[in-house]
């Protein structure tokens, strides 16, 4: 099982999952994204994405379909190597999930300051 490790500077956190969900919400139109993604060869795979609604530049790709009142389609992305996110006081930080819990991606990484780089990535080796 490949591991995830989050990194932030000298902040650092390893977890041993193959899986997770990464959620937001949109600083404008405070709708709920969600990505699924799994580990393969050392690469994280996005499996599939959803949202929660529609607005200014968040349309659901045209092979999105509409359950339970939230958009789900496959996203249509190479395996990346990593994922940088932006950490800021302004706005609703990212969540990690992983099974049915979901944490604030600060609460993984005590210490972290009020803007920071946050990368997202397989561990390059076992936690």
């Amino acid at each position: 099982m490949s591991g995830l490790c989050l990194a932030a500077g000298l902040i650092t956190a390893a977890l041993p999952f193959s899986a997770f969900t990464l959620a937001w919400t949109h600083s404008i139109e405070k709708i709920r994204w969600e990505e699924d993604y799994h580990i393969a060869r050392g690469r994280l795979v996005p499996d599939e994405a959803r949202i929660r609604g529609s607005g200014a530049g968040m349309e659901p790709p045209p092979n999105a379909q509409l359950r339970d009142g939230v958009w789900h389609y496959p996203p249509e992305l190479a395996p990346l190597r990593s994922l940088k996110l932006s950490h800021s006081p302004y706005t609703r930080g990212y969540e990690l999930c992983h099974g049915a819990r979901c944490q604030p991606l600060a609460a993984l990484l005590p210490g972290l300051p009020e803007f920071a780089l946050i990368e997202v990535s397989p561990c390059a080796k076992q936690p």
